[in-house]
């Protein structure tokens, strides 16, 4: 095969899955993994891909500076975001106080918690209810309401949670970026988010494949803040991240 010809492939693939493994493109092309490392270095090279260790990844990242409506995210990625909210379900044990933040992937997780001796915190009024009704302790924050996320936002929000100090907490995010961590498009959300985060000892971001590579207009922690928990990963710029967990190649 030649050499451009190697490099069209290449690219094709990355277009397709957002990133690629050396042994990947050994069994695509049918190529030395040493023929496949000189090509990769090549195009990193020219700027037309990013080099990772075992690996390489698009160039393309997403910006995005706005919500989606709840009713919309929903049904988007559920298988992923049913084994994520089960993982992270797990994780609560009798005695946690936990902060829940809204979200579509943090609101299945609600239907796997099983301990009833744990006390919840969250800025989601649905969350709140599906709590209560499973025999759940749980509060909720004041302060403003956004209805696109349904979530309670603000200062009044922060304010409150100066007087907590949480066990184990859940978000989501818009964007996940190992440059820009965890993004969000809206300040006063992001606002929430960063204080719960501030005041928590364990700390998990749920998010599906398509939050990864996509940055939003508000960062509101490092990537190495939290542990994520997600499903499926494909990107191979995290494979050798510690904070990672891939439940779908664990416990699918």
């Amino acid at each position: 095969m030649l050499t451009e010809e190697r490099y069209a492939k290449i690219l094709s693939a990355l277009e397709k899955l957002g990133s690629v493994t050396v042994q990947q493109l050994m069994a695509e092309l049918d190529t030395s993994e040493s023929t496949i490392r000189r090509d990769l270095t090549a195009l990193d090279a020219g700027g037309q891909l990013t080099k990772v260790h075992g690996g390489a990844i698009s160039k393309s990242t997403a910006y995005s500076t706005r919500d989606d409506e709840v009713v919309h995210r929903k049904e988007q990625n559920r298988t992923s975001k049913l084994a994520i909210a089960q993982y992270a379900a797990g994780l609560i044990v009798p005695g946690d106080f936990v902060y829940i933040d809204a979200g579509t992937t943090t609101e299945c997780m609600i239907d796997f918690i099983t301990e009833k001796q744990v006390t919840f915190v969250t800025n989601a009024i649905t969350h709140a209810k599906k709590l209560a009704d499973r025999g759940c302790a749980v509060y909720i924050l004041g302060g403003e309401f956004k209805a696109v996320t349904e979530a309670i936002v603000g200062e009044e929000a922060v304010v409150t949670l100066a007087k907590y100090n949480f066990t184990k907490g859940f978000w989501g995010a818009n964007g996940v970026s190992r440059q820009k961590g965890f993004s969000t498009p809206e300040p006063k959300e992001a606002m929430v988010k960063r204080r719960s985060m501030e005041n928590c000892r364990d700390c998990y971001v749920l998010a599906d494949g398509s939050k990864w590579n996509q940055i939003s207009s508000v960062t509101f922690a490092p990537f190495e803040r939290a542990t994520v928990i997600t499903a499926g990963l494909a990107q191979a710029l995290f494979h050798d991240c510690p904070n990672v967990i891939n439940v779908q190649e664990e416990t699918i």
